[in-house]
């Protein structure tokens, strides 16, 4: 996903401006520190658009997860998430732009939605889903401010990070397949391929397509692989469609056509539907885990990257300290709220942000452009609509893909690691809940670690987490003993 951190070749146009005193600099310059990280406007602007050509796959792909039914039933509009989508996005790369002025872009997690699709949504509605975002972009806030973050970061153990990547990978691969239906509930079996054991009809065949050429893009380097994928994809399934007669119904986001015109005007009905309840439905145990959960899902990744991004653009020391670290955590935590006071689920900073540093963004200009994209795309909804869920889909199992690169971090030759990234990871998928896996892997890992005596070595959080993951998953019988059921 990311370029190389070799320095682009610098133009003596570009050289000259990066030399000018004080005095003779634009107020972009100035305020963006441009000259000073050896960088032009031109460079920030290339990787801006950059940035935004490697990620805009978001905006098919968020909808995409984020359109089964809640707790009562109702569905949110395709066109409303679209928006809701890409208004996020802009608002949030915007700060980071404008605030943070670093090159770092984001938009709605992938890991975030898959939670609150599959385990939030289903016990609640959907406004007070939205709700319990806006809480743990709270709660992440809260711990940048104390310096809690960076504190619970260092107790979890690098295996245990590893390991809740590579799980939310193959959680979100799982939900690809299932949405292209290429894996489908059997009758014999809990899953299955396609509809009875046979992949049938072109939709799955367009899937299967997009997937492989995607990977082929992958295999050659090309840049935006995903977004290229996507494109071929689409036109080869409007050609299908309209060439082969299709039934709109074998579609399973609707049939691929442009209806009317590209541009139209963004449907805001998502924008603060949000609601703070859903309590008594799943007690103050489960709203906890859920939260929890969402504090999992948007954390790590987040500092990784940031710091990640930073040093590749040569912004970070070697401590992996960097100009507006706070800043830049904090406005990350926001994008929790913003994500969920818009209908978008929460923000997160993106590892495609290092494909703009690969063409020389090195301030928060960059970012500032790719969210001015991100706006622009508020008026073309009807031409995002054209993508089939099946397309998209394939982007998914790819997203998948590249989170499973982390198992090469893992000491598979050590038990005491092995075991627990084993149920981590295969928990997630296997229980559509990444909460479950998380918890099997910290008492795994605590139990263990205490077995071969060394009960010191996980720390007093991993310990504590233990506690929290046994009650969790203990809770039924304990209610039943209470009296509470």
């Amino acid at each position: 996903m990311t370029q190389s951190s070799v320095e682009p070749q610098t133009t003596a146009e570009e050289a000259g401006s990066g030399s000018r005193p004080s005095a003779g600099r634009s107020w972009l310059d100035r305020y963006f520190h441009i000259s000073d990280r050896g960088s032009t406007i031109a460079r920030e602007v290339r990787g801006g658009i950059t940035t935004f050509m490697a990620m805009a796959y978001i905006l098919l792909l968020n909808p995409l997860i984020l359109s089964d039914a809640d707790a009562s039933g109702n569905t949110l509009a395709r066109t409303g998430l679209i928006t809701a989508t890409a208004l996020a996005a802009a608002a949030t790369t915007l700060l980071m732009g404008f605030i943070g002025k670093v090159p770092l872009a984001l938009a709605a997690g992938l890991s975030v939605s898959g939670v609150v699709a599959s385990q939030v949504a289903p016990n609640m509605t959907w406004p007070q889903a939205m709700g319990m975002c806006v809480m743990y972009g709270v709660v992440i806030m809260l711990l940048v401010v104390t310096g809690l973050r960076e504190l619970i970061m260092n107790a979890i153990p690098l295996a245990m990070k590893h390991a809740i990547t590579i799980g939310i990978g193959c959680f979100i691969a799982l939900i690809g397949l299932v949405k292209a239906g290429f894996v489908q509930a059997g009758k014999a079996t809990p899953l299955t391929l396609g509809a009875g054991g046979e992949l049938a009809g072109w939709p799955v065949l367009i899937f299967s397509v997009t997937l492989l050429l995607i990977f082929m893009l992958q295999a050659r380097n090309i840049p935006g692989a995903i977004l290229i994928g996507i494109v071929i994809g689409t036109v080869i399934a409007v050609a299908v469609n309209a060439f082969g007669g299709l039934d709109p119904k074998v579609w399973k986001g609707g049939a691929p056509q442009l209806d009317g015109s590209a541009v139209s005007m963004p449907d805001f009905s998502l924008l603060g539907n949000v609601e703070f309840g859903g309590w008594e439905q799943i007690g103050v145990m489960g709203v906890g885990m859920i939260v929890f959960t969402l504090v999992l899902a948007g954390f790590f990744d987040a500092m990784a990257t940031i710091i990640g991004v930073g040093t590749e653009a040569k912004l970070a020391d070697e401590k992996g300290r960097m100009p507006g670290l706070s800043k830049a955590l904090f406005i990350d935590g926001a994008g929790g709220a913003i994500g969920g006071g818009t209908g978008a689920s929460g923000q997160t900073v993106f590892i495609e942000s290092a494909t703009g540093v690969g063409e020389g963004a090195r301030t928060g200009l960059s970012a500032v452009v790719t969210g001015l994209f991100f706006a622009a795309c508020l008026f073309f909804t009807p031409v995002t609509q054209i993508v089939p869920g099946e397309v998209a889909a394939a982007a998914l199992v790819v997203i998948g893909a590249m989170m499973m690169q982390n198992a090469k971090h893992v000491d598979w030759g050590d038990r005491a690691v092995a075991i627990p990234v084993f149920l981590t990871v295969v928990l997630m998928p296997f229980t559509y809940s990444i909460t479950a896996g998380v918890g099997a892997g910290v008492i795994a890992y605590c139990v263990i670690k205490a077995a071969q005596g060394k009960w010191r070595e996980p720390g007093a959080f991993m310990w504590a987490l233990t506690g929290v993951f046994l009650i969790y998953f203990a809770l039924n019988p304990i209610e039943h003993f209470l009296g509470v059921k």
